[in-house]
C-alpha cells in the first residue's frame, strides 16, 4: 500500500496529497511555514526536510501510519483542466525549466519530429503559433494517457482523478477538496480544520508559481485554444475530471466550477 505524491507536515496536523499543476507550490510552502514559521528557500519541490514527502523513504512509515487511522486533516487541490493542460503545454513543452534545459531532455524534439509541434525559444521571444502547437499537444496527451505512447503519460497532464483515486483506493480518505480558482477560500477551510504550530495568515502569503517566467506567455484566451475536436479529447482525456469536480465542459471560457464537490460521489467513484 502505497501513497505517491503525498506530503505531510512533520507535526502531523495535515496530510495532503499533491496534484501537479494545481497550485501545489503555494500550498506546499504554506504547510512549511505552519510548523516552521519561515518558508523554504527554494522551491519546495526540492525540499528534502521539514516535509514529510511519500518520495522520502524515511517519512513513509509516518505517512501511512497517519493517514491509516485518519488522524490528520486529508485534503487535495484540484484545478479547471482547459486552464490545467494550457499551463502544463506552457511550462513543460514551450518553458526552459529550472535546470536551464528542455523538460524531459528529448521530449520536445520527439514532439516536433512525431508531432509536428513548434515552441519557439527565448532568442526569437517564443514566436509560434500557440493554438495549432498546442492541439497537436492535446493529441499526443491523449495519446500518452490513451495507449501509453510515444510515452508514459507525465503527470502533469494525467488527469486529476488519476492522482487523487491513489489516496481513496490505499485506504486514504478526504476531509477537503478544494478548487484553485476558489483558493483563498478553500485554502481558510483546511487552516481552520488543523492546529499549526505557527499561524498562517492567507492575505499575506505570497503566490510561489515555480512554472513562472520561463516559457512563453500564453496569447489568447482560452477558448481559443478548443475547438470542436479539442474538445472532444478533452472528454476522452479529463470526462472523468469535469464530471466530479464540477466544471463546466460546455463552455471552456468558464474556469470557474458550476456546482459543489460531492466527497461521497468522489470516493465512490474513486476508490475502486
Amino acid at each position: 500500500m502505497g501513497f505517491p505524491g503525498t506530503w505531510m507536515t512533520e507535526s502531523e496536523s495535515v496530510v495532503y496529497r499533491v496534484v501537479p499543476k494545481c497550485a501545489c507550490s503555494t500550498i506546499g510552502q504554506i504547510l512549511y511555514y505552519s510548523d516552521h514559521g519561515t518558508f523554504f528557500d527554494g522551491d519546495i519541490h526540492d525540499a528534502k526536510t521539514g516535509l514529510h514527502k511519500w518520495a522520502q523513504e524515511d517519512s513513509q512509515q509516518l505517512i501511512r501510519a497517519n493517514i491509516k487511522t485518519r488522524s490528520a486533516y486529508a485534503f487535495t487541490c484540484v484545478r479547471n483542466p482547459y486552464t490545467r493542460v494550457l499551463s502544463s503545454f506552457f511550462d513543460k513543452i514551450c518553458g526552459i525549466q529550472r535546470n536551464g534545459k528542455r523538460y524531459r531532455g528529448n521530449l520536445v524534439p520527439l514532439l516536433m519530429q512525431k508531432y509536428g509541434i513548434e515552441v519557439g525559444d527565448p532568442e526569437n521571444g517564443f514566436e509560434f503559433d500557440q493554438v495549432r502547437s498546442f492541439r497537436r499537444f492535446l493529441l499526443f496527451a491523449r495519446d500518452t494517457i490513451r495507449w501509453r505512447r510515444p510515452m508514459e503519460p507525465d503527470i502533469h497532464w494525467s488527469a486529476m482523478s488519476g492522482h487523487v483515486s491513489t489516496f481513496i483506493v490505499n485506504g486514504g480518505r478526504y476531509n477537503g477538496i478544494f478548487w484553485t480558482e476558489k483558493f483563498n477560500e478553500g485554502m481558510q477551510q483546511v487552516l481552520d480544520s488543523i492546529t499549526t504550530p505557527h499561524p498562517v495568515d492567507l492575505a499575506t502569503i505570497p503566490r510561489f508559481n515555480e512554472s513562472e517566467g520561463h516559457g512563453p506567455s500564453r496569447a489568447h484566451p482560452v477558448e481559443d485554444y478548443f475547438d470542436d475536436l479539442s474538445m472532444h479529447l478533452m472528454k476522452e482525456i479529463y470526462g472523468r475530471d469535469f464530471e466530479l469536480f464540477k466544471y463546466d465542459f460546455d463552455n471552456p471560457a468558464n474556469k470557474l466550477p458550476i456546482g459543489e464537490i460531492d466527497l461521497a460521489e468522489v470516493h465512490a467513484k474513486l476508490g475502486d
